[in-house]
């Protein structure tokens, strides 16, 4: 096998988001040749387009479906002990809110998942019965705001420095001398095929480039059901967030709080290093269909496609959203209920209907390895997802994930596990700030 992984050539589309910078590295640390991998990516790592570059994303386990358990910790370790990742785990634990009737019966059975997992975890979460319960773990939450709310408190949990963290795999990959293109020398156009058409032998990007290797990684994101025809097994969609910016004795007070989430409002982190407050509100997404033909589609048809705020920096989010956001705040933060907001965006995951990965190869292309469907829980995969990758491309992936990942059209990726179908974005005013008519498309 070693001679094997030192002669393969490996391309990476979508190399510099979160599936595919983690390939990337993995490939590397499994012994491949790093002159022999390409990545590809519209924007160089960390992808100005790809979710995971990102002020923070939420770090913490819970059991979605089957192969959660040890995905998440497999991914919980190297977090806390790979030199490369742990400098941007903060541990500052997570608190899971619910205040609803039905909303508080759902979060009675995610903590009976993790107490019955038989991992330990009912060591490192704690069922908090009442509003006293959660202010000893978040004084600054107020009183007349969490009545009737109980709570999960996990201690291994936190938040990632999402874009520094991609960005140190980026210097890694570029200090071991792996390849790249950028701009439109790696925005995908097309598979290229062997003689057999039906053998991938490489990728063509926009600009007419091409590369050629032994397997292709389409590690694309919320990009992949708009460049290749996925059969509606993913709907991409975008969630909101905004900024907060604190003073210095603000910022001081709020250091080390946990993450702090409730399904009806949203969730939000402690200030980061510049006193940043990101706060995020929770809904099911918005989509934004189009009739397009993804490569392999034999007409055009109803995709949702993202649009890139890099691209369109004046984007910003659907009026609605300024709403939920501001009700955000005045649950979680009533004090900073009046600061200004900025760095309102979109922010493009893609989901499928079962909530698990889609990472297979593609049944009528061989050597096409598909690794995508994040459906907006998996950053925290970031150091493990591509050892995975690199299982499935050297056929020895684990049958319990080959059955999770596998290629599966069917099913309502629209709503995936989500509580409603998500709103299309034509429907939602106060986004696009394009001055051209043209550029509203």
């Amino acid at each position: 096998m070693a001679t094997s992984r030192a002669n393969t050539k490996i391309v990476v589309v979508g190399g510099g988001g979160t599936i595919g910078s983690s390939t990337a590295l993995h490939l590397i640390r499994s012994g491949y040749t790093p002159s022999n991998i390409t990545v590809l990516d519209t924007y160089p790592i960390p992808s100005a387009q790809s979710a995971g570059n990102d002020l923070n994303k939420i770090m913490g386990i819970r059991l979605r479906n089957k192969v959660d358990l040890q995905l998440s910790l497999e991914a919980r370790d190297m977090w806390r002990n790979d030199e490369l990742f742990k400098p941007f785990f903060h541990n500052t634990g997570r608190l899971d809110c619910e205040g609803t009737e039905k909303g508080i019966a759902s979060l009675r059975r995610q903590y009976q998942d993790l107490v019955d997992a038989g991992a330990g975890l009912e060591k490192s979460n704690d069922w908090l019965d009442d509003e006293d319960a959660i202010l000893a773990k978040m004084p600054l939450l107020q009183r007349d705001q969490i009545k009737g709310w109980k709570a999960i408190f996990s201690r291994d949990g936190g938040w990632l420095a999402a874009g520094k963290a991609i960005n140190a795999i980026g210097e890694e990959l570029r200090k071991q001398g792996v390849k790249f293109g950028f701009g439109g020398a790696g925005s995908f156009k097309q598979p290229l095929f062997g003689d057999d058409g039906t053998t991938c032998v490489g990728v063509e990007t926009v600009d007419g480039t091409k590369y050629y290797a032994d397997k292709v990684v389409l590690a694309t994101g919320a990009w992949s059901p708009a460049l290749v025809d996925l059969e509606d097994q993913c709907c991409s969609k975008a969630w909101v967030y905004a900024m907060m910016q604190l003073s210095a004795q603000e910022a001081a007070e709020y250091k080390d709080s946990p993450v702090v989430y409730n399904g009806d409002f949203g969730f939000f982190f402690e200030p980061n290093e510049d006193g940043i407050i990101k706060v995020c509100d929770e809904f099911p997404g918005f989509t934004r269909f189009k009739q397009h033909q993804p490569y392999g589609a034999d007409k055009p048809k109803r995709v949702s496609v993202p649009r890139s705020h890099a691209k369109h920096p004046t984007d910003t989010y659907p009026d609605a959203s300024e709403k939920s956001i501001r009700k955000a705040i005045s649950t979680f933060l009533p004090r900073f209920q009046d600061k200004p907001l900025f760095n309102r965006a979109l922010c493009w995951c893609t989901d499928t209907a079962d909530a698990a990965l889609l990472i297979c190869e593609h049944p009528k292309w061989k050597n096409f390895i598909l690794a995508t469907g994040d459906s907006g829980h998996t950053f925290k995969l970031l150091p493990i997802i591509g050892k995975h990758v690199v299982e499935l491309l050297e056929g020895d992936l684990a049958d319990d994930l080959a059955h999770a990942w596998r290629w599966r059209p069917g099913g309502d990726a629209l709503k995936s596990r989500r509580s409603a179908p998500a709103k299309d974005l034509a429907d939602m005013p106060g986004w696009n700030h394009d001055t051209s008519s043209k550029s509203r498309l």
